[in-house]
């Protein structure tokens, strides 16, 4: 099985099943959500492992590669919300997408996780 990745149309890339398997594992696990599900990417912004590619669900996500140059491997990888991505030229996230705790108090969890444009 392959999985595509919302990249520009022009750029399209065919993930490995492992691969996705992989870039997931470096997301951020958050203890109020399941890990197997639910992941943050370096935004903050939630996603949802059965979104992957999904480029217009709330937490759709996409792969990013994290280093310029080199073949497009797990340590180079990383999961991020479709809304967001990695400027490899600077070496630091681009944010539109991040978790939205409006309303919430530091010290609890806001269930269901939900996001917000910056």
């Amino acid at each position: 099985m392959r999985f595509v990745g919302v990249v520009p149309e022009e750029n399209v890339v065919h993930w490995s099943k492992e691969i996705v398997n992989a870039v997931w594992e470096h997301g951020r696990v958050m203890p109020e959500a399941d890990a197997a599900t639910w992941r943050q990417d370096a935004c903050g912004a939630w996603i949802r492992r059965e979104h992957f590619g999904q480029e217009h669900a709330e937490f759709g996500w996409k792969i990013e590669k994290i280093a310029a140059g080199g073949p497009a491997k797990p340590e180079s990888l990383r999961p991020f919300h479709c809304r967001n991505r990695y400027d490899v030229a600077n070496g630091k996230p681009h944010c539109q997408m991040t978790a939205d705790r409006t309303d919430a108090p530091a010290v609890e969890y806001v269930r269901p996780p939900r996001n917000r444009g910056l």
